[in-house]
């Protein structure tokens, strides 16, 4: 083989780094306002305790993630029938921007000593930025929902919490 047969792959490289770049430019601009914008929305809409976080990491991850941190408040008063009573905090549904510019979306189960490492994380999808829209960003929340509330109530056969 020679040199020059090494062309069509460089071009093929260059190319693959332009999308990347592409990728990551539109999670900058458009995506990562949007995911936050929306997570925001839904926080103040309906106040469950949860709060929105713009994280960054590692210098080329970035994520966006809305996490229980506290009790609902309309619920206090219920727990303190129930002294014994423990709020979890912990459950987390987070989009992350990959390193090839994709959007990782996984939802984090509440930390819970029972539970194995790779039980406590659950896959939602990889989705390339220009895709995520506010439907998809509601319909992850739903998702995210219906898995907290298996894990708060269990099925006998399948016990994720407590």
């Amino acid at each position: 083989m020679k040199i020059e047969h090494l062309e069509e792959r460089i071009a093929d490289y260059r190319s693959s780094i332009k999308i990347v770049v592409d990728k990551r430019l539109e999670w900058k601009k458009v995506t990562k306002p949007l995911i936050l914008k929306t997570l925001e929305t839904i926080q103040k809409t309906y106040n469950l305790g949860w709060s929105v976080q713009n994280l960054k990491w590692m210098q080329s991850n970035e994520a966006v993630n809305i996490t229980f941190d506290s009790f609902p408040p309309e619920l206090i008063d219920c727990t303190n029938l129930i002294p014994a009573f423990q709020f979890m905090p912990g459950g987390a549904l987070v989009f992350s921007q990959s390193y090839n510019g994709d959007v990782f979306i996984f939802m984090l189960y509440p930390e819970n000593s029972q539970m194995s490492p790779e039980d406590s994380l659950l896959e939602l999808g990889t989705i390339l930025p220009q895709d995520i829209t506010e439907k998809l960003i509601v319909e992850k929340v739903d998702e995210f929902l219906k898995e907290m509330i298996k894990w708060e109530v269990p099925s006998i056969k399948k016990k994720l919490g407590y």
